[in-house]
């Protein structure tokens, strides 16, 4: 005899559905596309699956490097844009050129938290003083409230400041840029004397910014 079909062949003009041998209507399964990656599943680190370096490292590594070399003009509306401000909150003048201690101190504020936010916390800081001295002479909270925007106030202030003083009483003045003249080793013991300043920040700040000089 004939075999039995599953389906029958018979489709009524421009009805593209199958029926079976009772009659009823079945359904071709659907093709299933492949996922398209969701953003919750991308990476969010630069070097997903490492532990470091972590954008925070990224970025100070990149404030260090700024506050050697100098910031170029032509991006100087892109740092406003990142501190908040408007080219109306810096007048005429350029922005002064930032200094290795401006980089030193960046890197300190910029532990355990975000870029902007630890650039929000040194602007903040420049604002309450203006100069280094200040910083150093200032014995109530006020380092301390300039920088609380950027986590961990009381002890970063205080590496902050120890630094700072370690550099007057060494150099007679809080300046550290005769440090673009020596070598990476000399720059590194250089530091190394200063309180406030431990082995690992050390170690972090000078492998990138004088990665050039080796």
């Amino acid at each position: 005899g004939l075999t039995h079909l599953p389906f029958r062949t018979t489709r009524i003009a421009g009805d593209r559905r199958l029926y079976d041998a009772a009659g009823k209507m079945t359904r071709k399964p659907k093709r299933k596309l492949p996922a398209s990656p969701s953003r919750r599943d991308s990476p969010l680190e630069p070097y997903h699956g490492h532990a470091a370096p972590s954008p925070a490292q990224c970025l100070a590594v990149r404030d260090a490097l700024l506050a050697f070399h100098g910031f170029p003009d032509e991006f100087a509306p892109f740092r406003l844009l990142r501190l908040g401000l408007s080219p109306e909150d810096e007048g005429d003048q350029p922005a002064p050129r930032p200094t290795v201690l401006d980089g030193l101190v960046t890197t300190l504020l910029s532990q355990n938290t975000t870029d902007a936010i630890s650039r929000r916390a040194f602007a903040s800081l420049k604002a309450a003083f203006p100069s280094w001295d200040q910083v150093v002479d200032e014995e109530g909270m006020g380092l301390e409230d300039a920088i609380r925007c950027g986590g961990l106030a009381a002890t970063k202030a205080a590496r902050i400041r120890a630094m700072l003083r370690g550099v007057r009483e060494k150099r007679g003045a809080i300046c550290l840029e005769y440090l673009r003249e020596l070598s990476v080793d000399e720059v590194k013991r250089e530091l190394s004397q200063f309180k406030g300043i431990g082995p690992k920040t050390v170690s972090y700040y000078i492998s990138f910014l004088f990665v050039s000089l080796q």
